[in-house]
């Protein structure tokens, strides 16, 4: 079905099934319970995994497929996200042109970038991704400020001239976005007893796309040209010297990276209309490696896996302050509540970085294969105590006398 196979149609089966239902997911405790800061249901963070998701995805391609590893690939977030919000500016608030000039100008831009960086390999490949990357930041944060509004970001105004519809509102407020006149804001609440659940169109035009993006990386994992990217992975050399070159695969994986990238930036500004020169930063590049290879680099659905763990981090760990602590600790002795507390603390709140770089350096060490890793050795720790249990329950057959 879809030219995929039983398994990677499953896998595909199982993450639709996870981001259609996410809202019930996200959401596992009531409204009003101590337990309620941990849910992750509510419509800006559930558009973060999955446009992060997107994200990671397509940096898959480039360094989980080609082991090229890419330190500037935020540029071509940044220039999506600034490309999407002028398609808005000139021409609709319809997040699809938004959406298809993003892909464009940010492959245009990858395929500038990396032929001049993929003209090295190793070390010097990242370190020139980088400074492509910081130079890219650099220029939208000072120099054209004209097209990429500075320090305050590129964002709508009343007076944009836009060619397929109203600059203002009767209102006199700034157009929304939306998808054929479906709001990306508008929102539905279902309440099952203690339970709020929200489900926002927004979200669900992010996990369409997403899902197709999923769809499109398994075809590419499963490809000819995926195999010769694994090829350049293994052994350039060698493949070399079979009269393969292995630059027009490798520039290829790039663009098709960027362009993934550049999708990632226009349903950013689709959901939130403002672009600015922080998604350009090395830190927002050195996110998406972390999440790469906290997922599981090479993997199809790690990536997805490492996006959503760090943006959990992110917006849920990082709320959780003294006070919360205090709560959590409050049945135990004053002296030993205020040492827990002081033990914890520096791994929550604003030092939640510190615990991703924990996790990070464990899963470098004991699962190089990341989080699918980690669920591999599971299952297998499963189905071995099953076939222990079946061998012991056959032998006990065997000897029993037959009725």
């Amino acid at each position: 079905m879809l030219g995929l196979n039983k398994k990677d149609m499953n896998l595909l089966l199982l993450v639709a099934g996870l981001v259609i239902f996410a809202p019930f997911i996200l959401n596992p405790f009531p409204e009003g319970s101590e337990l309620a800061q941990f849910n992750a249901g509510y419509p800006d963070l559930m558009q973060r995994f999955v446009i992060f998701g997107i994200f990671a995805i397509g940096f898959n391609i480039l360094f989980g497929l080609t082991g090229y590893l890419s330190f500037g690939h935020a540029a071509f977030l940044g220039v999506g996200s600034y490309a999407g919000v002028w398609m808005m500016k000139l021409l609709t608030m319809n997040v699809v042109p938004a959406i298809m000039i993003s892909v464009v100008v940010a492959g245009l831009f990858s395929l500038l970038i990396g032929y001049i960086s993929l003209r090295r390999s190793g070390i010097y490949f990242s370190i020139l991704t980088l400074a492509f990357a910081q130079m890219s930041f650099a220029l939208a944060y000072s120099v054209l400020t004209p097209l990429t509004g500075g320090e305050t970001g590129l964002q709508l105004s009343l007076n944009d001239p836009r060619v397929l519809g109203i600059s203002a509102t009767e209102t006199g407020s700034i157009p929304v976005t939306h998808f054929f006149g479906l709001e990306m804001r508008d929102s539905f609440e279902l309440a099952l007893g203690s339970w709020l659940f929200t489900f926002n169109a927004g979200y669900y035009l992010c996990a369409a796309v997403m899902l197709i993006a999923f769809y499109l990386s398994i075809r590419i994992f499963r490809s000819p040209f995926g195999m010769m990217l694994r090829a350049v992975k293994s052994n350039q050399q060698r493949m070399k010297y079979t009269g393969l070159n292995p630059k027009p695969y490798t520039l290829a994986a790039f663009v098709i990276s960027g362009m993934y990238a550049g999708l990632a930036g226009g349903l950013m500004v689709s959901m939130d209309p403002l672009a600015g020169a922080e998604r350009m930063f090395w830190t927002a590049s050195g996110e998406v490696v972390l999440m790469a290879i906290l997922g599981g680099a090479g993997t199809l659905i790690g990536p997805v896996l490492g996006a959503g763990l760090i943006k959990y981090m992110e917006n849920i760990l990082s709320k959780i302050n003294s006070t919360i602590l205090h709560e959590w600790f409050a049945f135990m002795p004053d002296g030993i509540e205020d040492v827990m507390v002081t033990l914890v603390y520096p791994f929550i709140g604003k030092g939640w970085h510190l615990t991703l770089g924990i996790m990070f350096m464990l899963v470098v060490i004991f699962l190089p294969g990341g989080l699918v890793e980690g669920g591999q050795r599971i299952a297998r720790l499963f189905r071995r105590r099953g076939a222990k249990t079946d061998d012991s329950g056959a032998e006990q057959s065997q000897n029993t006398p037959a009725e």
